[in-house]
Formats: C-alpha cells, sequence, structure tokens
C-alpha cells in the first residue's frame, strides 16, 4: 500500500504482463515467511524449480503477491494478495486479501467453509481475524445468472460464452478484476467465471480454494474435470467457475 499511494515506475516482463516494486516487495516478505514451514513454494515472483523436482512435492505454497497489477496500475483496489496450500494437486487451504479495502477471505476446506472479515488495519493479529470472520456462502438465486467477467481480460472466447448464455438465460454482467471473481461467487454476488483466456497457477489457487469449500465447482475445459495445481505446465487450461 506504501507503494500503491506513491508514484512507481512500471516494468513489463516478456509476456507483456506488467510488474511493479510492489510485486517484488510483497513477495519477499511472503516467501520470507513461508520458507520457515519447510513446505516448498511455487511463486509468480520466483523462478521455478525444474518439474523433475516439483512432481516430487506432495504439498506446496502457491503464491500470487499481488494478483492484478493492471488494476494496482489503474489504482481501481480489484488486486488481491494470494496464498493456496496444495497437496497432490487440490487445494487444502486458501487465502485472499484485499488490502485496498483490508477485506480477507480464507477458506477451511476439510470443514467445508469459506470465511470473509473485514479489519480495520493490516496489522489485526489472527485472533482478531478469527473473530471477526462471518461465513460466506453462494447464491441459491435461479431467476437470472450473474456472469462475472475480467475487468481487463475479456477474450472473444468469453464472449461467445456469454453471448450463447443469453439464448436461454436471462443475464447480468459483473465486471471485477484478480482472483476476486473467485470471492464473488463463493459469497453469492456472482454465479458464473467463464474464464477463456490464459492464467497461471497463482492466479487461481487461492481463489480456486475459497470456492471449493463451499460447494463451487472450478471445472478445467474441455476435460470437464477439476482444475489442478503443480503442473508441469503451470499455465491453466480454460476453465469454468459456477455455483450451478
Amino acid at each position: 500500500m506504501e507503494v500503491y499511494l506513491s508514484h512507481f515506475n512500471v516494468e513489463y516482463k516478456d509476456d507483456a504482463s506488467p510488474l511493479t516494486i510492489a510485486d517484488r516487495k510483497a513477495n519477499d516478505i511472503i516467501v520470507d515467511r513461508l520458507k520457515s514451514l519447510n513446505i516448498p513454494i511455487i511463486s509468480e515472483e520466483t523462478r521455478q524449480e525444474d518439474y523433475s523436482i516439483r512432481e516430487n512435492w506432495e504439498t506446496c505454497w502457491i503464491v500470487d503477491p499481488l494478483d492484478g497489477t493492471k488494476e494496482f496500475i489503474k489504482r481501481n483496489g480489484e488486486f488481491t494478495v494470494n496464498i493456496a496450500l496444495v497437496e497432490n494437486g487440490i487445494p487444502l487451504l486458501g487465502v485472499v486479501y484485499v488490502p485496498d479495502s483490508k477485506t480477507l477471505y480464507y477458506a477451511e476446506i476439510s470443514s467445508g467453509k469459506s470465511y470473509k472479515a473485514i479489519l480495520n488495519s493490516h496489522d489485526t493479529s489472527i485472533d482478531e481475524v478469527l473473530s471477526q470472520a462471518i461465513q460466506i456462502v453462494p447464491s441459491k438465486n435461479v431467476a437470472k445468472i450473474r456472469v462475472v467477467g475480467s475487468r481487463s481480460h475479456l477474450s472473444e472466447e468469453t464472449q461467445a460464452f456469454i453471448d450463447d448464455l443469453k439464448q436461454n438465460d436471462e443475464i447480468e454482467m459483473v465486471s471485477k478484476g484478480s482472483s476476486l471473481k473467485f470471492c464473488l461467487i463463493a459469497e453469492g454476488n456472482a454465479d458464473i467465471y467463464p474464464r477463456f483466456a490464459p492464467t497461471m497457477e497463482w492466479d487461481t489457487a487461492a481463489g480456486h480454494a475459497v470456492c471449493l469449500a463451499v460447494g463451487v465447482s472450478v471445472t478445467a475445459l474441455p476435460a470437464n474435470t477439476p482444475l489442478v495445481y503443480n503442473k508441469e505446465n503451470l499455465l491453466n487450461p480454460w476453465f469454468l467457475v459456477s455455483n450451478r
């Protein structure tokens, strides 16, 4: 947030995605804390181990220290910090933090529950987070389908899917950046998130956990199988998030 409220430079990676000093600083802090747990880490801003090593990892962290860098640069508040713990490719737990609004989502897959806490300070203790958190659940509304789309990455294929839905259902569009799209469905403010455009595992693992805990499916396409992690190629296939 110190960077967000200051003048900062923007660099571009080989894939043309933007990078700021906030991405790097957040990564350093998160990775330094997680290292003490002796569980390997996959992070967007850290050099990835070769799959010959990763394939032997039963459990790993998957981290995006600043998801939605384009939204960060636009200063629209729709950026997040994503941290997920994955076992054998499946999310065990996940945390999505929205620094601009001090909103925290977290999932406990084992208990089948996800929570949302609006904090008074970034320095809020874990005990305070737990006491302030409220359980979230997806919507059971069937009157119309609220489709959430990317604020900055709505592809032609995604638009075609939405147009197809309109043939049979009443549609309401909701635009949102970063992993907040997953959280909107988990808390009942949207119903479907079609993603027919490139994403990486660190973009989705934490939000996937928040959805998985409350029974929202995250399905890889065209295989129609659950989206999995620590793959040889960390690029995700197309996927569909749905409460239906």
